[in-house]
């Protein structure tokens, strides 16, 4: 008895001796793992920035993204958002010609100096507004919207609320903050009203423009985003500066499937805004990619008591934006039955592909039947015995 109590004190003891090397090497192995991920490195010249997945909203690398910021002409991501919307659901199109009021044709700043009374088409203002900048095309494009700026700009903060934009009050169209006091938003908030836009693929046929013209020819346009054509992938969206806001841009660019989002606020100056949004889209398309599965056909499945006895199955696209170490070790795991009971709708789930990465599952699509397939009964029987028994009759007179 009191040898077995020797061993139980024994054991205790050294379960209790070795409870902090399994923390320790707990500890070690989650730290290897934070080691292993890509770490921007670069010095930050902003008061904040993010890089983001435009597909999936994946935040590559972010710093101060959460702090409510003033984001000069940035704005003007939020204004081309609710142009693309209404001209989607009807409200407003590109040849639609908007004449000018007073209030617009007064905005400073950056303009394409809009006269009072002067008649454009909403593609030109567009190209106004994404190209060049125009604080007076922003709100000649708001009033023809919503009736006034100030209606719009309470469009502008409900969908922002909507999409979840919770560092974001806006005051003015353009981004103009000589008295807008309370007129800011966070770079976090900035990319998310980013990938939203580009959800309407138009918005890239503007902000890829590098010169244009508007007027019949009689006003140039250069775009005030020279990531445009000095950086390869580049594909908008929007600058702005102030002596309040200083440099800002949210900047869009792709390359071989992957799509980014680089938000800066707050930079010392134009050069130093543009080679950061530079190394951080390089960082992310040199450590990040973008893995595709697409739909595919998968193996027929045997079916019981249905109108016919296989099914044909499908695979839905998977797409993830990952490390592109992790995706080089890719695996995939299919779990679908060998056999299904009949009735069986088309589009019904029936198993799972599952992606694994270095042993981690990330991910999984879903397996569907990819037709319809009715249980079996008298009226559906009855024509399958009779042409088996004419079948059968057939080879009794071979």
């Amino acid at each position: 008895m009191k040898q077995m109590i020797s061993v139980f004190l024994a054991l205790g003891i050294l379960l209790l001796l070795s409870a902090p090397v399994f923390a320790v090497w707990s500890t070690i192995e989650e730290e290897m793992a934070l080691a292993s991920a890509p770490v921007y490195t670069a010095e930050v010249d902003a008061r904040a920035c993010i890089l983001m997945d435009a597909k999936t909203g994946k935040v590559l690398f972010e710093k101060n993204a959460d702090e409510a910021l003033p984001p000069a002409s940035v704005t003007k991501v939020m204004t081309m958002l609710l142009v693309f919307e209404a001209i989607d659901a009807g409200l407003l199109s590109y040849t639609d010609m908007i004449s000018v009021s007073e209030n617009a044709a007064s905005m400073g700043g950056s303009q394409i100096y809009l006269a009072p009374g002067e008649k454009m088409s909403v593609n030109d203002l567009l190209k106004g507004l994404i190209v060049a900048s125009g604080n007076d095309a922003a709100v000649a494009l708001a009033e023809a919207i919503a009736g006034s700026e100030e209606a719009f700009v309470a469009k502008m903060n409900a969908r922002a609320a909507e999409l979840g934009m919770k560092n974001t009050h806006f005051e003015n169209t353009n981004g103009l903050d000589d008295t807008a006091e309370n007129h800011l938003i966070s770079a976090r908030d900035i990319a998310i009203a980013t990938r939203e836009v580009l959800k309407h693929p138009k918005v890239l046929e503007y902000s890829s423009i590098w010169m244009d013209t508007i007027r019949d020819g009689a006003f140039g346009l250069t775009n005030t985003n020279r990531l445009i054509r000095f950086y390869d992938g580049a594909t908008g969206l929007k600058t702005g500066s102030t002596s309040k806001a200083k440099f800002c841009i949210s900047a869009t660019a792709e390359r071989g499937g992957l799509s980014l989002i680089a938000v800066i606020m707050g930079s010392s100056t134009r050069d130093t805004r543009n080679e950061l949004a530079k190394s951080l889209f390089d960082f992310g398309f040199a450590n990040y990619t973008c893995y595709s599965d697409p739909k595919a056909e998968m193996q027929t499945v045997r079916v019981m008591g249905g109108v016919k006895n296989t099914l044909a199955t499908y695979h839905e696209a998977f797409e993830m934006t990952m490390e592109k170490s992790l995706a080089a070790k890719m695996e995939t795991r299919v779990d679908i039955p060998e056999k299904l009971p009949a009735p069986i709708a088309c589009g019904e789930k029936i198993g799972t592909v599952t992606y694994i990465a270095d042993g981690k599952e990330v991910g999984c699509a879903d397996i569907l039947a990819a037709e319809a397939i009715e249980k079996l009964n008298f009226g559906s029987l009855f024509p399958r015995l009779f042409a088996w028994f004419l079948m059968a009759e057939n080879r009794a007179f071979e």
